[in-house]
């Protein structure tokens, strides 16, 4: 069984006709084949199997996902540039994108 984890593309370009991209994980960064999904850009979170991006998700239930494997020690990404769903929010707030939460 493979346990999916979210990941952010930070780049996305065309290798002899498929569309390809690197792929933030926690603590790493994977090339993957954009063939199922020509669609995703860069900033867009998806999840992969077999170096193929087979499902997009939002950004709010990928960071949740991460929370989630954090709090139950699956994964420790402090370093990777992931923001947690509370810092994704605060965020937010703080740009005006969220009202009445506190």
């Amino acid at each position: 069984m493979c346990l999916g984890i979210p990941g952010r593309i930070v780049e996305v370009w065309d290798e002899s006709g498929t569309r390809m991209a690197h792929v933030a994980f926690p603590g790493e960064t994977r090339k993957v084949c954009l063939a199922y999904l020509p669609d995703l850009a860069a900033g867009d979170y998806t999840m992969v199997h077999a170096g193929f991006a087979l499902t997009r998700l939002d950004r709010r239930s990928a960071l949740r996902t991460l929370d989630m494997m954090r709090e139950y020690e699956l994964i420790d990404d402090t370093a990777a540039g992931h923001p947690t769903e509370a810092e994704e929010i605060r965020g937010a707030r703080g740009a005006g994108k969220i009202g009445g939460m506190r």
